[in-house]
């Protein structure tokens, strides 16, 4: 799952051809289709009675062992995410305030405070495209759980209909104030949203049509959930209260109480949705059990406000927070890694009153302290587990990912024990940190620089070919110069003058250097003049005007004209089924300002064209 292999090109440096090589550095890649296979291959006895996979062990040689997270349901602590991966910035930078990665896991999408969406490489971790989805900053950001669609809010209560293509077909007005947080119900039929009004309110998603409003709240409602499986709601709020709604009715049906400033994220435990995790500027996270409607656990260890908060994919016991310190942790519910010289708490399932037994206190399990230099907004897994990503205010997107066996110098890296203790003890060296940093920066920047193609289209007073945008007609007035090699005017190339020219129609007024007397009996005779020798567009003439598009080639001998060269048809606009992200030109998805590669071929026009052909049937 996390075999990192290196990028092995442009690693010389010096002069090549005749141009300097500026040395660039490697680039991690993390490779987990090998892993996943190796998972597949053994996890099942080929015979009966066979013995069971052999168990990773904390040597080097057992790397190829690696299983994914999933392959080990019982081994939560073989997941934690202790080894940074990379680090990606804009060339623009700005607050990253929502990271999301897209539902198969290629990409990963973070939403600024610029209002821009930004996609990541999944694997290399390199900048794949950019565009302005929003005019303010967004605050939120969810995929549907049938992976069609994606819904992002933003300051100004503003929600936008987003397609796997990043194709925007709708917006709504759906609060007046920011929108604090969003989220789907279990059949993707309804959505909510939670809003610095006070207020939650529940969408009809086809329609985008307000249902109902839920209101309860004194202060700022700062974050909300939909349970995955029932119909239950939670929300936190800047009056200190957790809130539990019945989305049928619109009624609160309970309030936790037990923080004591402002809620910041409160999310279901996504397997079996049986744990609420709660967390907000009391330095505290809680976890409650919805059986009990009590807290069972208290998550201690931040030194500063807890921003943010997420749960594992597969292991429901495993749950990682960041603080606005920039610091990261991660907690084992089942651990309660008590430090020294202080008592160990009984969870309450074992005490003889569970109802009235106080809440377990946990410490996290491995820490990084100095994950980010400022306040970490956003987590989000990888859907197979494997890989977690960090968005900061910092303006840097961060990957992080477990160690591999026997490998222990990412545990005294910067990440853990700061830029000076790690400098001290020679796992970093500043001089070459700043510029590892600098040739990062510089390979987002040529990546972002190779991935933005601005389609600009010509302007309307300029002739264009037909089905071919941005190409322009020749002039009558661009001349070419014979000794140049293949010169380009126009956006054309030059014809080679090499090659005999086809026959031409009479240009109005005659040739140039005929006699006019002899050019009107040659007309009259209906014997049009032999073509002109080769060389002769290169001596200043203008080229011959095209063809009529009603000429009548029967009355003519056969072979005098070539046959007409047919013109492709443009482009469709419509967004191929599956198609990738930033890859679909669509002008009319009212996306804004879309900084993309050119379009993709239309599966739709493509399967017409061979129903055209006789080689499928047609379209029931």
């Amino acid at each position: 799952m996390d075999r990192h292999n290196w990028d092995q090109q442009n690693y010389g440096t010096g002069f090549h051809d005749g141009a300097y090589q500026r040395k660039t550095s490697k680039r991690a890649v993390t490779d987990y289709g090998s892993s996943m296979v190796h998972w597949m291959r053994n996890r099942q006895p080929r015979y009966k009675g066979a013995p069971k996979v052999e168990l990773e062990r904390p040597s080097p040689s057992y790397i190829a062992q690696m299983m994914p997270p999933t392959a080990k349901p019982h081994h939560p602590a073989d997941a934690i995410p202790a080894k940074h991966l990379h680090s990606s910035l804009n060339k623009a930078r700005h607050a990253v305030n929502v990271v999301r990665w897209t539902p198969e896991g290629r990409r990963l999408l973070t939403g600024s405070y610029s209002g821009e969406f930004t996609l990541w490489n999944g694997t290399a971790f390199n900048f794949e495209t950019i565009m302005q989805a929003h005019d303010v900053a967004i605050r939120s950001a969810t995929y549907s759980h049938n992976e069609d669609w994606l819904l992002s809010a933003c300051n100004d209560g503003v929600i936008k209909y987003w397609q796997p293509n990043f194709n925007n077909v709708k917006a709504i007005q759906a609060h007046t104030d920011p929108i604090r947080g969003i989220s789907f119900s279990p059949n993707d039929a309804k959505f909510v949203t939670a809003s610095d009004d006070a207020t939650l309110k529940i969408f009809d998603f086809s329609g985008g049509v307000e249902e109902s409003t839920l209101t309860g709240h004194q202060w700022d409602a700062k974050t909300v959930d939909w349970h995955p499986t029932k119909g239950l709601l939670v929300s936190g709020s800047k009056d200190h209260q957790v809130k539990l709604w019945d989305p049928r009715t619109g009624r609160c049906l309970t309030t936790l109480h037990g923080h004591k400033n402002t809620l910041t994220k409160t999310l279901f435990e996504p397997s079996r949705g049986q744990l609420l995790a709660t967390c907000g500027r009391d330095q505290v996270a809680r976890v409650f059990d919805l059986r009990m409607m009590r807290d069972i656990c208290l998550l201690r260890g931040h030194e500063k406000e807890v921003s943010t908060l997420t749960w594992h994919p597969f292991h429901t016991c495993l749950l990682s927070t960041g603080g606005n310190d920039g610091s990261i942790f991660h907690y084992l519910l089942n651990e309660p890694n008590t430090p020294a010289n202080t008592t160990t708490s009984i969870p309450p399932y074992d005490s003889a009153d569970p109802k009235n037994a106080p809440a377990q206190t946990i410490y996290p399990a491995h820490r990084l302290q100095h994950a980010h230099d400022m306040p970490v907004w956003s987590l989000d897994w990888h859907p197979l587990g494997h890989i977690l990503a960090s968005g900061s205010n910092d303006r840097v997107t961060r990957f992080w990912t477990r160690a591999r066996p026997g490998e222990t110098d990412c545990f005294n890296d910067r990440w853990h024990i700061g830029g000076e203790a790690a400098e001290m003890l020679g796992t970093w060296d500043r001089r070459n940190g700043k510029r590892s940093m600098r040739e990062e920066e510089e390979m987002e920047i040529e990546d972002e620089a190779d991935g933005l193609v601005d389609q600009t289209m010509p302007s309307r007073n300029q002739a264009t070919l037909p089905g071919l945008p941005g190409l322009t007609l020749p002039s009558a007035n661009a001349s070419i110069d014979n000794n140049s090699s293949a010169p380009i005017r126009n956006g054309l190339p030059a014809p080679n003058n090499n090659l005999p020219p086809p026959p031409m129609i009479p240009p109005p007024g005659g040739i140039p250097g005929m006699d006019p007397a002899k050019f009107a009996e040659l007309l009259a005779s209906g014997k049009f003049p032999p073509p002109p020798p080769p060389g002769i567009h290169a001596q200043g003439f203008p080229p011959p005007p095209p063809l009529p598009p009603n000429f009548d080639f029967s009355k003519f001998p056969p072979g005098l004209f070539p046959p007409p060269i047919p013109i492709p048809p443009p482009p469709s606009q419509e967004p191929s089924p599956g198609g990738l992200p930033g890859l679909n030109d669509n002008p009319g998805g009212g996306g804004g300002s879309v900084r993309r590669r050119g379009p993709l071929p239309s599966q739709q026009e493509s399967l017409k064209m061979e129903q055209q052909k006789g080689k499928y049937r047609p379209v029931r």
